[in-house]
This record gives structure tokens, sequence and C-alpha cells, in this order.
């Protein structure tokens, strides 16, 4: 035995790596496999009345979905594509967690689903409000939820989701990628469904005093995408989301000094701690308009200047009209 694998008083025992337990060995069941079957053993033994009173009837089904997505986590037998979505995960954990929040927090009532395509590139394009991004996070939900074929909503986000720790990891496996050209197109030609926000911070660190008006759009980036990929445009027209976090005020100072677009000030943050960043439970309306369509353009027109400030202005106006006929709709901010 080599003076490593030695057990010696007051080292650490070093085990051989040909012997080291493995997640999936070939020679037999790892220990991925051996961890499932032994939980779910116990389930099926002795713990499955306590089970079913638990989980209700239907639960071994559910337990067996869950143990087989615990083992190919476990063992790396899972997909990601070259941007770092990661389908499993968004579905089975990271949607879970937000759904509720969509469902029963915000009640949102979607309306116009019909109009993001079956198939094929699309370029959802949204207001943003509400001192932090839940309404990207709640659209994302509705898009999967609400439409017959259950796609995914790949969003643009800003350079700075993808510098705070944790949260870039995180952004990437749930389908976000770096909101510039490049990336938006590359998505929209494989045919992906694709999120922007164009008002950006601008939108949703504005003071409550200016919600539901919108921001500029920028230089139209975002159609300048859509021309060259041949997708549709549909604008998208959230209710809601500024009265979650009310903005009466910014520490600028501060916002500088960690390097943020705005400290926030709300009616609960800071005075309530960590309670304060509880979300208003406001009702939301999120409506989908009917695209505007790009395929009728010829190659050369998304390096129109003027056609392509014409066409941002355009879902910006038909965004702000329909924010304000859900305004005049709307019988009560959390009802």
């Amino acid at each position: 035995m080599s003076a490593a694998a030695e057990n010696v008083p007051g080292e650490a025992k070093v085990i051989p790596i040909e012997s080291a337990p493995s997640w999936n060995s070939p020679d037999g069941p790892g220990l991925a496999d051996r961890l499932a079957g032994a939980v779910g053993g116990a389930l099926s033994g002795q713990l499955g009345p306590a089970a079913t009173r638990m989980f209700g009837k239907g639960w071994e089904g559910r337990a067996t979905e869950r143990l087989a997505f615990l083992r190919r986590r476990l063992t790396g037998d899972y997909e990601v594509d070259e941007f770092g979505f990661d389908r499993e995960l968004t579905e089975e954990v990271v949607l879970s967690l937000l759904r509720p929040l969509a469902e029963k927090y915000f009640r949102i009532d979607v309306q116009g689903i019909e109009h993001i395509p079956a198939e094929g590139g699309a370029l959802i394009v949204a207001n943003h409000s509400g001192t932090l991004p839940l309404d990207a996070l709640m659209t994302q939900v509705v898009v999967h939820d609400h439409h017959p074929h259950r796609r995914h909503l790949r969003m643009l986000a800003a350079d700075l989701v993808f510098v705070l720790p944790g949260v870039n990891e995180l952004a990437r496996k749930s389908g976000h990628t770096l909101a510039c050209n490049e990336d938006a197109q590359a998505l929209l030609e494989r045919g992906e469904v694709v999120g922007v926000w164009p008002e950006g911070f601008k939108g949703i660190g504005k003071p409550f005093s200016e919600r539901y008006k919108l921001q500029r759009f920028g230089r139209g980036g975002f159609v300048a995408s859509a021309l060259r990929a041949k997708v549709p445009i549909v604008p998208c027209s959230i209710v809601g989301a500024e009265e979650t976090y009310p903005m009466i005020g910014n520490v600028k100072t501060l916002a500088r000094l960690l390097g943020l677009p705005y400290v926030p000030v709300t009616p609960t943050f800071p005075w309530l701690g960590p309670l304060g960043m509880l979300p208003l439970p406001t009702k939301w309306t999120i409506r989908f308009g009917e695209p505007i369509a790009t395929d009728g353009y010829p190659a050369e027109a998304a390096d129109d200047p003027m056609l392509v400030f014409d066409l941002a202005d355009e879902v910006r106006e038909t965004i702000q009209h329909t924010l304000y006929h859900l305004l005049v709709q709307r019988r009560s901010v959390f009802f």
C-alpha cells in the first residue's frame, strides 16, 4: 500500500480513486441509483401509509418522477444548450417555485396568449416596472403555462444580471442571455420565443409618480434583430407590477458606492427590514397584442435607421395605449 493510502494517525485517510464511491459506476448501480432506490423503498414500505395521508393519492407517481429527476441531476444525465439553458431544471424547479407567485399571489389574468405563434421565432416586447424585475419572471411563467405548446421564453437580461454571484448561473440555466443583438438574433433564427424589456433600468427604476408612463426604447436594436430573423414582434402590456414596490425615493450615493443603478426607498423598505422586501399582493394583467409582421420587409431593412425607429415607436405606442386601456378597465389595484 502506498504511503498516501496508509491510515496515519492525525492525517486524513486518502481513498484510492478506483475504490471511491461513484455517482454512476459502469460495473453496477452508482451511489445515485442506490440513494434513489433506498428512498423509494422506504416510501413504498413502512412509510407508505403515512406518505399517502400526508401527500394524498397519486403521490407514488410524483415521487417516482422526483427521484428520477434527482438521479439525473446527480449523474449529470441532462442537457444544456450553448447559451446554458437547462430546460429540465427550469421546468421542474424554477417555474415550480415561481408558479404560486403568479397564480395565487398576483392572480395574473393572461390575455392574447394566442398571438404567440405555435412554432418558430417570435420577439415579445414588454413594458418594464416595479423596482425589481418580477414582471419579466412572471411573463416567463405565463408564456410557458398558458401557451398550448408550453413554449419557453428566452429573456434578454442586462449586464448586471450576469455579474451578480449566484444570479449569473441561475439566469443562464433559466434561459436568460445577454441583451445584445447577436444573441437575440441567434435565438430568434433558431425558432425561440425571445423576450425583451427595452426600457431597462429606466423602466423598473422610475419613481412611482411616473407609473405606467413608458420610458425611451433606446435605438430599437430589438427591431433590427426581428427584421433580420424575419419573425413577428408581439407587444406585451403588463399592469399591476408598478404597484408591487412603489418607489418613492432613491439613495443615489449608496447606489454609486455599490455599483447599482439605484437603491430604492418604498413605503415598506428599508423601514420594515427584510419584511419590506415582500411585494404588495397586487392584481396583475398581462396582455399580448396582435403580432407586427416583419417578414414582408427586404433583407436590408434592418440597416435602415428610420424604418427601425418607426417600428420601435409603433411597438412603444401600441404598448402605451394598451396600458391606458387596461388601467381604465381595472377595478382596483388589489382586486
